[in-house]
């Protein structure tokens, strides 16, 4: 039963509501608080209001006294409530009188010079999830399909682990990561990937985007210039903004980043962020020719190379690409990759490779970030690489990839015709049609996606002004049987 207190008190003392459940869970006492905490803060009760003795209360709420001694000892000793002696119990007069948070001011323009914040969050623009990550239907950007994942297999790991799982693995870890899982990792570099590499340089970190942000707070200070390849990958442009440097967009053809152009437009910059193996979102391969460019004018400008290698293990037409790292004889290269895209986003575990000099500089900044990457993930991947599932599940998905990418390439060519060009189809996941005529792409994916259709509009891809229109079509979770309808849809939103 609710019992409720209504009482003008002598001398001035405040009006009381307070409120009591015999049935709720909840102490006594811890009700009588709360009911006058939640009041003193609306600023039902103000400061210097006299409330009721213990005992009066009690006696109007029909309790013991205890819980209502506890619950004013509680506000006494928080510096809600102030005793006077020989007057009584009193709401403290030291409160602020604007406590009451719904008289806050709380509209951005209201706020302004009154919740300051970094210049460099200011500069990023507003967060929007993006359509990708908000569960649309086909062409998806970065979505791997997640129907074939060997969840029994996983789900077993996951069990194993956790019935042995020592009291030490509850401590903190390592910041470079769970050794075991670097070694792992190292491996597979070397073997698969062509990265000269070995454990101790490689530290786990919370997918790419971690690695990018680290590498990025390591390496350049607010203001230096960086290349970045134009179009490239958005998320790139925010780490950069973020850090206050400045992005020199460098054009990127059918040979990857053009390093004449980059040296022209900015020789000392501090480094340059790409895709050799896949280039975002135009997905071309950098030559041969230019990687050696590249790697040449990093050793003479001093500069460093990010190297992005987000989801080189499928190639459809040729054997996976060797890693730009790999040709690297100076050091200058920092390789970062993840396993959100051959595995599952949520999963959240990627890694950098770094200079063995630099190890301790990255160590120090992954420590005042995060400490170190939680533990039970990085076990539980170890063995899923170890017993062999992980390149299983490779070798399987590069066959379906490789039907869904050709069955898109064909419906395309028969159904747009001339209308886009498609670039970028012979790796990854996704794939690139760009349109010829007038159109802005932007507001044709903004139609796409009331329609459940997730078209990534190429022009958010540059940093300057987008030149060409276009579209980056994920085909990783799009079933075969979908392809032909979403690209019948695409057809239907260009002509309209």
């Amino acid at each position: 039963m609710t019992t409720l207190l209504s009482a003008k008190h002598q001398l001035g003392a405040a009006a009381t509501l307070i409120a009591i459940d015999r049935r709720a869970q909840m102490p006594l006492y811890r009700q009588i608080y709360d009911a006058f905490r939640t009041r003193i803060v609306h600023r039902e009760l103000r400061p210097g209001q006299l409330v009721p003795s213990t005992r009066q209360l009690a006696r109007e709420l029909r309790v013991s006294r205890l819980p209502v001694l506890n619950a004013y000892a509680q506000l006494l000793a928080e510096g809600y409530f102030e005793s006077r002696v020989g007057a009584g119990t009193f709401i403290a007069s030291s409160l602020p009188g604007d406590a009451d948070p719904r008289s806050r001011k709380t509209s951005a323009t209201q706020a302004t010079g009154l919740r300051p914040v970094s210049a460099r969050v200011s500069t990023l623009p507003q967060y929007v999830r993006p359509s990708w990550a908000a569960g649309l239907g086909p062409f998806r950007v970065g979505q791997p399909e997640l129907g074939q994942f060997p969840l029994e297999v996983w789900s077993k790991l996951v069990a194993r682990h956790s019935r042995n799982m020592k009291l030490s693995e509850l401590q903190y870890g390592n910041a470079m990561g769970f050794e075991a899982l670097r070694e792992a990792v190292a491996v597979y570099l070397r073997t698969s990937r062509a990265v000269l590499c070995e454990a101790d340089q490689i530290m786990i970190v919370s997918g790419s985007q971690q690695g990018l942000d680290i590498t990025t707070r390591v390496l350049l200070d607010p203001g230096v210039p960086v290349w970045v390849e134009e179009p490239g990958y958005w998320l790139v442009h925010h780490v950069l903004k973020a850090a206050g440097c400045r992005a020199v967009p460098v054009p990127v053809d059918e040979e990857g980043l053009d390093v004449s152009a980059g040296i022209k437009l900015c020789p000392n910059a501090r480094a340059a962020f790409v895709a050799p193996s896949h280039q975002y979102p135009l997905g071309v391969t950098m030559s041969a020719t230019r990687r050696f460019q590249l790697l040449a004018w990093a050793q003479q400008a001093g500069a460093w190379i990010i190297e992005d290698d987000y989801d080189s293990e499928y190639r459809y037409e040729s054997p996976p690409i060797s890693s730009l790292q790999g040709l690297d004889t100076n050091s200058r290269v920092i390789y970062i990759g993840t396993f959100s895209k051959v595995l599952f986003p949520s999963l959240r575990l990627g890694y950098v490779v770094i200079p063995p000099d630099l190890v301790d500089r990255f160590a120090v900044v992954r420590q005042s970030m995060d400490l170190c990457p939680p533990h039970a993930d990085q076990a539980v991947l170890t063995e899923f690489i170890r017993e062999g599932h992980f390149a299983r599940h490779i070798r399987k998905m590069r066959q379906i990839y490789g039907e869904r990418r050709r069955v898109l390439v064909e419906e395309i060519e028969r159904q747009l015709r001339s209308s886009c060009t498609v670039v970028g189809g012979e790796a990854g996941i996704h794939l690139t049609i760009l349109l010829d005529g007038r159109v802005r792409d932007s507001e044709i994916a903004a139609k796409a996606a009331e329609r459940k259709l997730g078209l990534f509009a190429l022009s958010l891809s540059y940093v300057g002004d987008a030149p060409r229109q276009g579209f980056v079509l994920g085909f990783g979770n799009t079933q075969v049987s979908e392809i032909p309808g979403a690209v019948c849809l695409l057809k239907k939103l260009l002509e309209a």
